[in-house]
């Protein structure tokens, strides 16, 4: 039995906040939470970490829309790629995300579907970041918005193909982003639903009526909201706007003031709530690298000044880290520290339906925490229990990060 508690720090809980508050960790869960008064007698067996007051617990981020990082992208197709993203998600205080695939030649997405499916079953270990299912983005979407998605694999909804890829994947495709407009879109959709999978509606020339057609059909969320969509025009909503008005509707945000605005984004959360709103960061492989050329699915990414840009200066997803996304959402909006997390965690679990175990700090629930100064950096992040990330100060004062991965 392993032990470890953390202690002195303000902790963010599902509805309340605890300062100089603590929490017992044992065999990979939350075992209890409190203030410093309530701390029970700890055994020797305990492994106890001293924080501050100025340090805040939070629960681990959860990006349900990420390609790759660290050199690595899920379209690699093994699983060292799958292993380096577990291993160096930590460091910007992602706990578990979804594998998130690209239009490809089917052999391909279905390569990429086996190996991550086979990774979640073999390879998910505490102490990196875990992969809790596969995020299909394309092929099934619309040509005329299909941004970075390379073009001639593109395909129209096909319900028969995804049965043959969800058995590949056995049965972990948890999310598929698709234009609803498309032949076949809305019976998609409907098999989608009730089927236990996220349709999201992404990569879409939709119109309106299209989209209220695709709600009542079950969609549930939309794809990086503004980017890859129809946009709002006064005459005709669109995507957009559509996503906005409908409630049914959770939006994705790329919160890295590149493919969004910051006043666009402070609107959409006006429009949607803390509630209506998930995080992600749509990254590829060349997060946490120099600038350079990159691979995405097969097409040449230029990384420079912050930015990913195919040859047409198209964007190719992003290198935005997640620790960096809840800081730039209390800067553009008037959000709060605990909002801002919650559209990183309990959002995205909910809309996953793994809330039980994951998205809040609750007793019973995996250990999955981040520890963040009082610059919202993060200063150490445990995956399950086991410390995945600690930044450690030198003897100078600088501190350097240093991700512990597991192999």
């Amino acid at each position: 039995m392993s032990r470890i508690l953390l202690k002195n720090a303000r902790i963010l809980l599902e509805n309340s906040t605890i300062d100089k508050g603590f929490i017992l960790i044992e065999n990979e869960q939350i075992l209890q939470t409190g203030t410093l008064e309530e701390l029970p007698a700890i055994g020797q067996d305990t492994e106890i970490i001293e924080l501050s007051p100025e340090h805040t617990i939070s629960p681990g981020f959860i990006d349900v829309h990420i390609h790759g990082a660290g050199g690595s992208d899920t379209m690699d197709a093994t699983f060292e790629a799958l292993n380096t993203m577990a291993g160096v998600l930590p460091e910007e205080g992602t706990t578990s995300f979804l594998a998130t695939t690209i239009t490809q030649e089917k052999e391909k997405i279905e390569a990429a579907l086996i190996n991550a499916a086979h990774f979640q079953k073999e390879q998910n270990t505490p102490g990196k970041a875990e992969v809790i299912g596969i995020h299909l983005e394309g092929p099934f979407i619309n040509e005329a918005r299909g941004g970075a998605q390379p073009k001639d694999h593109i395909l129209e909804p096909d319900i028969e193909l995804f049965k043959r890829w969800q058995e590949a994947a056995d049965g972990t495709i948890k999310l598929i982003t698709l234009a609803p407009e498309k032949a076949n879109g809305y019976e998609f959709i409907r098999y989608l639903s009730k089927n236990g999978v996220v349709p999201s509606i992404g990569h879409s020339d939709a119109i309106f009526t299209e989209m209220e057609k695709a709600v009542q059909a079950g969609a549930k969320q939309v794809t990086h909201l503004f980017n890859g969509m129809r946009g709002m025009h006064h005459r005709e909503p669109g995507v957009a706007g559509a996503s906005l008005l409908f409630k049914e509707l959770i939006v994705e945000m790329i919160a890295d003031g590149i493919h969004v605005r910051p006043e666009m984004i402070k609107l959409a959360l006006n429009a949607k709530g803390a509630d209506g709103m998930i995080l992600i960061t749509d990254s590829m492989r060349a997060k946490c690298l120099k600038n350079g050329h990159y691979d995405l699915g097969g097409q040449d990414v230029k990384v420079e000044n912050g930015q990913a840009l195919l040859a047409d200066g198209t964007l190719a997803g992003s290198i935005l880290k997640m620790k960096d996304s809840i800081k730039n959402m209390i800067d553009f909006t008037d959000i709060q520290l605990h909002e801002a997390v919650r559209l990183a965690s309990s959002n995205p679990a909910r809309q996953l339906n793994i809330f039980d175990r994951k998205g809040s700090i609750s007793e019973g629930k995996d250990a999955d925490l981040v520890v963040l100064d009082e610059n919202l950096e993060v200063a150490m992040t445990f995956c399950r229990g086991v410390k995945a990330f600690e930044r450690e100060v030198k003897g100078n004062g600088k501190s350097f990060e240093q991700p512990i991965i597991t192999i």
